[in-house]
């Protein structure tokens, strides 16, 4: 008879659950592998086993948080008007930080010093937003450099769900800086005759 399996996926789950947290909130130089091991409720030797290495278990939180926030985000359907698809695109990262809040911790929290540039593979989450902006620069609803577009949206956007999930801003003043601000941020890169798209949009998303 074998010996029993411990190191099994439902360990290898609340380390990644107990690592999210901690990486949420503290730099990776100070947790321990002690320490991820203690909040899993096992032994150290379960995260070199599962694992390989602290960092691979931090590898893996990360790939997590990316993968979870480009399914969101890819699912948005795509319409006719881009602009609106754009609104549609914050108002999902929005949703998807507050119901995921250790994960967007982990990656826009300013806690871990990720490259922003690592390889994420086809499911760049940043992908649906450049391609929503590639479509309105060619319907001519937005003029500029699709990277300058697309860095000035989500730095607004970025802004707006950082201080809603550490609490400086409540519901109803994130919703209303939301519908103000993720607008205008647009608004700045668009064409004169794409004002009224974009006054649609604001009008469908209130709603």
């Amino acid at each position: 008879m074998g010996r029993p399996r411990t190191n099994d996926d439902t360990v290898r789950e609340r380390l990644v659950e107990s690592a999210t947290k901690l990486f949420a909130t503290r730099p990776r130089e100070s947790i321990t592998v002690r320490a991820l091991a203690a909040a899993a409720g096992t032994a150290t030797a379960a995260v070199y086993t599962l694992f390989g290495s602290k960092d691979a278990l931090i590898d893996e939180v990360r790939n997590r948080a990316v993968a979870g926030l480009f399914h969101d985000l890819a699912a948005v359907p795509t319409s006719d008007d881009p602009l609106a698809d754009l609104y549609a695109l914050a108002a999902t990262y929005r949703r998807w930080g507050r119901e995921h809040t250790h994960l967007y911790m982990v990656l826009f929290g300013g806690v871990q010093t990720f490259d922003p540039s690592g390889a994420v593979g086809t499911g760049d989450p940043v992908r649906p937003l450049l391609h929503a902006i590639d479509r309105a620069l060619a319907a001519s609803m937005l003029t500029g450099d699709a990277t300058a577009i697309a860095l000035s949206f989500w730095v607004t956007l970025h802004g707006l769900v950082t201080l809603e999930l550490a609490g400086a801003l409540d519901t109803a003043k994130a919703e209303s800086a939301f519908r103000s601000a993720i607008p205008a941020t647009l608004r700045g890169w668009t064409t004169p005759t794409a004002d009224r798209a974009l006054h649609r949009a604001e009008i469908t998303q209130a709603r």
